[in-house]
């Protein structure tokens, strides 16, 4: 039976290149951000909203899982800039979320995850065109 490392190698999911990097933040993203669909609408929200009802320990585990996209984003070599906006983005978010149950709200237009995977995508396609997937 292969092991761990064999496995997350074969599905892109443990290596430290740029395109399993992308695949581990579009999957957190989709998480985060659009995993369900308010009925009804096209609008998607993700555990980030559902965690912001929880109060205080929600609000500590949104802003960890999305701090993972800025560490992920370190790992890459991005400029300091990028990643200190990127923190920014998830301080901002958990600032909103702080706010018990009312800080939802805020938190499902805010969408800082999604805003962060745009500034990572920018660096990969630019700096790793390789790894681009063409949407469908």
């Amino acid at each position: 039976m292969p092991d761990f490392e064999t496995l997350s190698r074969k599905i892109g999911v443990g290596g430290s290149d740029p395109a399993s990097v992308r695949k581990r933040i579009e999957a957190m993203e989709r998480l985060l951000e659009g995993l369900f669909v308010v009925p009804g609408t096209k609008q998607r929200f993700g555990l980030d909203f559902i965690l912001d009802l929880i109060p205080v320990g929600g609000d500590i585990v949104g802003a960890a899982m999305g701090a993972y996209m800025v560490w992920e984003a370190r790992n890459l070599g991005m400029p300091k800039n990028a990643y200190v906006r990127m923190a920014g983005n998830v301080g901002l978010n958990a600032l909103l979320g702080a706010i018990p149950f009312i800080g939802a709200v805020p938190d499902f237009f805010f969408r800082s995850n999604t805003r962060n995977l745009k500034i990572i995508k920018k660096h990969l396609d630019r700096h790793h065109p390789g790894t681009a997937i063409i949407d469908g």
